[in-house]
């Protein structure tokens, strides 16, 4: 039985219909960019995921550089992140002239650990970006905690966490600003790029809103420095086709992944943690096993797609070699690196497929 890493085609032959009635909607209209389609879009996200106001933007990136434009960081300053994570959540401190810096993760959670962030505050730091990786809420209590007593920016990169909450509070509204990505891989997956920016505080809304459109209030009147980060209306009437799925598609990933917790039984092998202050949407179901590389030839044998998400920690990337930070400097993420394997997880996956993954991997 084949059991592929994901299958995109599945879901988007389900919507077909209603997805090319939409585009022509938005075609006809000529709504090409912004418009009523992204409005829309932007309202019945906030309404349906529980924030007073959202901002479509035209990746998950840029939501991450307006964050770090806001929050004032720049060149001399230092801004906080995990280094097991997608290079994106680092790209908006480097855009602003600021200086990431790394502090390890926890083991069970893959999140920034707490302690470690503390440890690596100085007097320039100035902001922290905390992922919610693979759509598990990280420790924002004792993170905020630190956070305020040193007077820091905090962003949530909720990129792979649309959907999931910290006791009880979406994602995104315990720090200052949250933010989102619509790739199409993603929980909520547009056809192409896409993101979102959300705040509590209106006025730091009202600033990325015209950050969005050149630092525009109304057209061609500049009042700050700004950037074409506009979401395009045809994924605008997309991603509005498929909001009304979201609950439905978490909820199956959420019963993958605990028949996958329930029924995983491989020697060795160390589940995902399950924290009870935060409830995970699994955007990706991560193990790991000290002999990763051959359990995954051993399930791809048995026709079962996986991936290695992240094989190279931050700290280790060619592009972030000037900071210094070698092999052993963050040694949690170094390790998830190097022993991590993430299994099929996507909402069209059968019964028949989950038990195959489960049989397969305990008989390695």
């Amino acid at each position: 039985m084949k059991v592929p890493f994901i299958d995109l085609a599945q879901q988007h032959r389900a919507l077909r219909e209603p997805a090319l009635a939409a585009l022509t909607a938005t075609y006809d209209g000529t709504r090409f960019c912004l418009g009523k389609d992204v409005e829309d879009f932007e309202n019945n996200f906030a309404a349906t995921l529980g924030y007073p106001r959202a901002l479509a933007l035209n990746s998950g990136t840029s939501p991450l550089h307006i964050a770090c434009m806001i929050a004032g960081f720049g060149p001399g300053d230092e801004v906080i992140t995990a280094p097991f994570t997608f290079i994106s959540s680092a790209w908006g401190i480097s855009y602003v002239g600021a200086t990431p810096v790394f502090a390890d993760i926890e083991a069970g959670t893959f999140n920034l650990d707490p302690e470690k962030l503390a440890a690596a505050i100085t007097p320039r730091t100035k902001g922290v970006i905390v992922v919610h990786l693979f759509g598990q809420p990280a420790r924002m209590d004792e993170i905020m905690v630190i956070a305020r007593r040193h007077g820091l920016f905090v962003i949530e990169d909720c990129a792979q966490a649309v959907g999931a909450g910290y006791r009880g509070t979406p994602v995104g509204l315990s720090g200052d600003v949250g933010t989102f990505s619509f790739y199409p891989t993603k929980n909520l997956g547009g056809c192409g790029e896409g993101g979102a920016f959300v705040a509590k505080d209106e006025a730091i809304h009202t600033k990325a809103r015209h950050i969005r459109v050149h630092g525009s209030d109304r057209r061609y009147y500049h009042d700050i420095v700004g950037g074409n980060f506009r979401m395009d209306g045809f994924q605008g009437a997309l991603l509005n086709v498929k909001l009304p799925h979201l609950a439905d598609w978490t909820a199956r990933r959420r019963a993958i992944a605990a028949r996958y917790l329930a029924g995983i039984t491989l020697a060795e092998v160390r589940l995902p943690a399950q924290p009870d202050y935060g409830h995970s949407v699994f955007h990706q179901f991560t193990l790991r096993h000290p002999r990763r590389d051959a359990l995954r030839e051993h399930l791809t044998r048995h026709e079962i797609g996986t991936d290695l998400i992240y094989p190279v920690p931050l700290h280790l990337q060619r592009c972030y070699a000037h900071l210094g930070r070698g092999i052993g400097s963050f040694p949690v993420a170094e390790e998830a690196a190097a022993t991590c394997v993430s299994l099929p997880i996507f909402p069209e996956l059968s019964d028949a497929q989950v038990e195959h993954v489960i049989h397969s991997l305990n008989r390695f």
